[in-house]
């Protein structure tokens, strides 16, 4: 796969990306190894925008990563994050998104990543004590050092990114968005388009979910999926609904059902007027090559229809802390 896509800021990356989270142990053991051959078969495949963040695995996930930097870095795009504090599995205790913290936490990430610049650095969550324009402009300061070179905000309003992209250009937002994951589409990712910044959604395939293929009555007990509203017991019942439509059209269209969500997202953001990069994460390579053939795929009206049906009957928040995502604060 050589597309590339334009996010804002004039930032390249692939046409797909790689959300790293899923190669730690946040729906169940990982074999290192494996994770970093995963990796590698991902930029084989032309995969080059890696997603991963400070609080993925206490910093593990960095280093994986950082293994796989030392080898490719110029054919990679990076991207990670800082905010949160605490894990995903045993649950975030505070965001900090102060001056101080930002500058400690760029350095510690630089440090695990063993790379001297990050492609594009994220606030992963919005410090409500904080105004939004203090904390971009401490991001903005670590471009001008060097260390980072374009700036991300995850999970915001609409009106925290005007705000932010008042005080610096803001190359991407990264949201949750996919097929049962809709509520960005009121205001995000409308002032996502206004003002020329790409989007990147994460848990495009509603965190395995619509790829038909997850229990959620038999998660494991460290699996992060338990703590989501949507994945309880009735409201998970109630989203095979969703499931099955999604099944259905790559019934129709000789796909997968995470071809079909991914597509479906493709055409979102052709729609709504944006640049809009999935990063899907798997812990199988083989999975790589199916999410990339859904750059190929082509929905018709009706099925885009009977997927917007579905996608309004979803049962459950996306979010245990609807607070820590835009929805809760729109």
């Amino acid at each position: 796969m050589a597309a590339t896509v334009r996010l804002g800021d004039g930032l390249d990356v692939s046409a797909l990306g790689f959300g790293g989270m899923a190669l730690t142990p946040v729906y169940g053991e990982v074999d290192p190894a494996d994770a970093l051959r995963t990796l590698h078969h991902a930029v084989d495949s032309g995969v080059s925008f890696i997603d991963t963040a400070d609080i993925y695995g206490g910093g593990s996930n960095e280093e994986l990563i950082a293994r796989l930097l030392k080898e490719r870095r110029d054919e990679v795009q990076l991207a990670t994050k800082f905010g949160l504090v605490g894990s995903p599995a045993d649950g975030y205790t505070d965001i900090r998104g102060d001056a101080g913290y930002i500058r400690q936490a760029v350095d510690r990430s630089l440090q695990r990543l063993g790379t001297e610049v990050i492609d594009l650095y994220y606030m992963h969550r919005r410090d409500l004590r904080v105004p939004i324009v203090e904390t971009v402009e401490a991001m903005a300061e670590l471009v001008q050092q060097g260390k980072v070179k374009h700036l991300g905000l995850s999970e915001v309003t609409a009106q925290e990114l005007e705000d932010a992209s008042a005080v610096h250009p803001i190359a991407a937002v990264q949201s949750e968005w996919s097929i049962w994951s809709r509520d960005v589409e009121r205001n995000v990712v409308p002032a996502a388009a206004a003002l020329g910044v790409g989007f990147v959604p994460y848990s495009p395939l509603g965190r395995g979910f619509l790829t038909g293929t997850v229990d959620a009555a038999n998660l494991g007990e460290k699996d992060f999926r338990r703590r989501i509203p949507r994945f309880a017991p009735d409201a998970a019942s109630a989203n095979q609904a969703v499931v099955a439509t999604v099944q259905s059209v790559a019934g129709e269209l000789e796909a997968t059902p995470a071809q079909v969500a991914l597509a479906w997202l493709l055409a979102q953001g052709r729609r709504l007027g944006l640049a809009v990069v999935p990063i899907p994460g798997t812990r199988k390579t083989h999975r790589i090559d199916e999410n990339l053939g859904a750059l190929s795929l082509e929905l018709t009206p009706a099925q885009l229809d009977a997927l917007a049906q579905a996608s309004d009957a979803v049962v459950g928040s996306r979010s245990a802390g609807p607070n820590w995502v835009s929805e809760g604060r729109e």
